[in-house]
């Protein structure tokens, strides 16, 4: 009777695993699609206007040093990221290197993602692997000589490059620091935010103090808590209600870029997330920088 028992006991075993490591995957999934969400993965690599299919291809990203394309990151296995192995979708992540050995330019943010945690990279890519795969081509970038030569990206590493992961502050309430891995590590919002150097890195001293030449040309505002070239009037409602709606406290609109990235990013975040990034922005020093078109 007892070795009956046993017997049984090891079956419904056998058979309650399988179910177990369904549902870890199917979190896993679920998490990695919010983690999309929140990383906006999908205005860089989905060209809407010109209706790619999703993840297949992003629309131009105009820079000075040339025009990008976001490349197609689905799970076909020629053309999108499918061969790709859990340690090479980190590398790529966590050091913008390619599975075979090519350094990925910056426009990537793997400046960012480098912040991620290991967890959250592997959930990601979870999600991603979940989308139908596409034989669609990456368009190759329109960079000009020199920046078209990727060997050059070793030295601009070694000028610009910090690598993660993310390390909480203790000094800080878990509320904050959560809104600090958010902003640093997944929504990459400084990238955009913040002034760059000659040699396209980001000017650290001035985070968040807006860029005159962002993507595309257009001037990135100020969203330090200065009061009078950056958002010190706003309050972290007023904060929250913008990354939800898009409605600033006067009444506008969000447009143009941020209004894409609330539409399809910020909009979709949890209350909790989206209060977590207003507690982390107010705590910035303000800093004075009027942007203006250049």
């Amino acid at each position: 009777m007892t070795r009956l028992l046993r017997s049984a006991a090891l079956v419904a075993a056998l058979l309650f695993v399988p179910q177990l490591a369904r549902a870890a995957d199917e979190a896993s999934i679920k998490r990695g699609e919010y983690l999309f969400n929140a990383g906006g993965c999908d205005s860089c690599h989905t060209d809407r206007k010109a209706n790619i299919p999703k993840l297949a291809g992003g629309p131009a990203i105009k820079t000075p040093f040339g025009t990008f394309y976001g490349p197609n990151i689905t799970p076909h296995m020629e053309r999108g990221v499918g061969k790709w192995s859990d340690d090479d979708f980190l590398r790529a992540m966590r050091q913008g290197i390619g599975p075979d050995g090519t350094h990925f330019f910056p426009v990537f943010p793997y400046t960012s993602f480098t912040n991620m945690t290991d967890a959250d990279a592997k959930d990601l890519r979870a999600y991603l692997a979940t989308v139908p795969a596409s034989d669609r081509p990456s368009k190759p970038h329109d960079v000009s000589f020199p920046f078209n030569l990727r060997i050059l990206q070793a030295g601009w590493r070694a000028l610009n490059f910090m690598p993660g992961p993310f390390k909480p502050d203790a000094s800080k309430s878990a509320e904050w620091n959560r809104g600090a891995y958010l902003v640093t590590a997944l929504a990459h919002c400084g990238e955009c935010h913040t002034p760059r150097t000659r040699t396209g890195g980001i000017e650290h001293d001035k985070w968040f103090a807006g860029n005159a030449d962002g993507p595309g040309g257009d001037p990135i505002p100020n969203i330090t808590p200065d009061k009078d070239t950056g958002i010190g009037g706003w309050s972290e409602d007023d904060i929250i209600q913008y990354l939800s709606l898009g409605l600033t406290p006067d009444g506008d609109v969000a447009g143009s870029l941020m209004g894409e990235v609330i539409e399809f990013s910020t909009s979709k975040l949890t209350d909790a997330d989206r209060k977590a990034i207003a507690v982390y922005v107010k705590s910035l020093p303000p800093i004075r920088n009027a942007v203006k078109r250049q």
